[in-house]
């Protein structure tokens, strides 16, 4: 880890306060600020705020908001909620899959996409439904999701 990414952790240790209840909010701004929780980030978040990193880690892996693998530029939520289910996601689920080369809950090699499977969009009238970041996608197919999923490669 370099050391100015050092330096951001320390610094949003040192900008909230180090008492116990602290935990959550500087394991929240450490996550914003690297898009997920380094193991050495949480190493030095223990040794500052003098926890044992079991209590850190404990913390951290209780609460489902935090990440410990890096995450693609843009993040896939595919519905699997009742809807969507009837709809057909696990097929599309698949094609997702087979199209990255990646499955639920991995990265693309190239850092583009990661991939979730979640319980609910709430857009159950658009099923079957896939998020790209904050965008809903629709009704939707195996060739229009293919659509989809290129046009955001070609972003970049």
């Amino acid at each position: 880890m370099k050391a100015v990414e050092k330096y951001t952790a320390l610094a949003i240790i040192e900008k909230e306060n180090t008492t116990r209840g602290a935990l959550i909010p500087i394991l929240q701004k450490i996550q914003d600020s690297y898009g997920y929780l380094p193991g050495e980030m949480l190493e030095l978040t223990a040794k500052r705020m003098n926890l044992p990193l079991a209590a850190v880690m404990g913390a951290a892996t209780f609460y489902s908001q935090f990440r410990f693998e890096p995450r693609g530029k843009y993040l896939i939520k595919m519905c699997h909620g009742t809807a969507c289910h009837i709809g057909g996601t696990a097929r599309l689920t698949d094609a997702v899959e087979m199209h990255l080369g990646i499955k639920q809950g991995q990265t693309t090699p190239d850092m583009l996409f990661t991939l979730e499977r979640v319980a609910c969009l709430g857009c159950c009238s658009l099923a079957p439904v896939m998020m790209v970041d904050e965008t809903a996608y629709g009704r939707l197919t195996q060739s229009k999701l293919v659509k989809i999923l290129d046009e955001y490669r070609k972003k970049g």
